[in-house]
């Protein structure tokens, strides 16, 4: 730094002023200082400047599972927004979801220097006795029902789902089957739930659910099976993946969309408009999901930093809203 200073003829403050983003400087100072780094090959000690502010401007992310189009939205919007604010993100992916990995992550995490952690677990781990956070850490935890323990950020699954089912039985559709998702995912059994409460509230019986395992092979099975039930006329399918399987089923077994059968799906993926027909779907926001895990971990952070301690112990479940998108898979029944 010394160096760059006496080459652009200014003080040590003003090269650090420079190379820190800080107001202050004019524009011709600034350019001065800049051509003097890249003459010297200078470049700011990211590691000393963070043991000097105490912070890294990074998050890390602890993910169970890359293989799914929620997860990897939400890492996208998690990576955008942190950005936003100036964080960087280092991501973890865990294979075993285990109390011992959970705590190997957070130590591998803590060796690389980060500020933070969001954590995005969809399935049933974090509200079990065996698996705990460790403390001290500052935590968001993204699609998961473990807001009695931590602060957590989810779409509203069961709100989703009700409005799924009521447009169903809205087009006059006796019942709708449901294509689920795997049992030990906290998203998918909220959406099961909704569907059977709204459907048991509507005075009708809900089939026995059919189960897949988010991917669009497994919706082609179970469509398989459900093109062979004479009274299945609508279909909510827990995700567009599986979904774009069963209308492969449908159509191979002779049961026309939405003529013959109704469907709608769950996330909106960018896909689901271009589906043959066109798919009716809930619609998650996953960039306001990912934004409110940012904020909300910054904000403990400052919160810890102003004496907060354990940031107020802010608890609880932030539900980001669906809505229905409608398109061309649904239609009365009969119609």
């Amino acid at each position: 730094m010394a160096d760059v200073a006496r080459l652009a003829g200014v003080s040590s403050q003003t090269v650090s002023r420079v190379s820190n983003g800080f107001a202050g400087v004019t524009e011709d100072t600034r350019r001065q200082v800049l051509a003097a780094m890249r003459e010297l090959g200078y470049r700011p000690n990211s590691a000393a400047r963070a043991l000097r502010r105490g912070e890294f401007r990074t998050l890390g992310v602890i993910t169970f599972s890359l293989s799914t189009m929620g997860n990897i939205r939400t890492l996208e919007a998690i990576a955008t927004s942190a950005a936003a604010h100036g964080y960087a993100v280092t991501l973890l992916p865990v294979a075993v979801p285990t109390q011992d990995e959970v705590n190997g992550a957070f130590s591998r995490l803590g060796e690389l220097a980060v500020d933070a952690v969001i954590v995005i677990m969809e399935i049933h781990l974090l509200d079990a006795a065996t698996v705990s956070l460790p403390p001290g850490v500052q935590v968001v935890v993204a699609d998961s029902d473990a807001g009695d323990r931590y602060p957590v950020v989810d779409t509203d699954q069961a709100g989703g789902a009700r409005d799924a089912v009521r447009h169903l039985l809205g087009l006059g559709h006796e019942t709708v089957w449901h294509l689920a998702g795997p049992e030990d995912s906290f998203a998918a059994q909220r959406r099961a739930n909704a569907w059977r409460t709204t459907l048991t509230e509507a005075g009708r019986t809900p089939p026995p659910p059919v189960r897949g395992d988010w991917s669009a092979e497994s919706g082609y099975r179970a469509g398989l099976l459900l093109a062979d039930e004479p009274g299945c006329t609508a279909v909510f399918a827990a995700n567009d993946q599986m979904a774009l399987g069963l209308l492969r089923a449908l159509h191979e077994r002779g049961r026309r969309v939405p003529g013959d059968v109704s469907v709608v799906g769950f996330d909106d993926i960018p896909e689901s408009a271009s589906f043959l027909p066109p798919l009716t779907t809930v619609h998650q926001d996953f960039a306001e999901v990912g934004r409110l895990c940012v904020e909300g971990v910054l904000r403990r952070m400052r919160e810890e930093d102003a004496g907060g301690g354990s940031a107020g112990g802010g608890h609880g479940t932030t539900l980001v809203p669906t809505r229905l998108v409608l398109r061309e898979s649904t239609a009365r029944r009969g119609g």
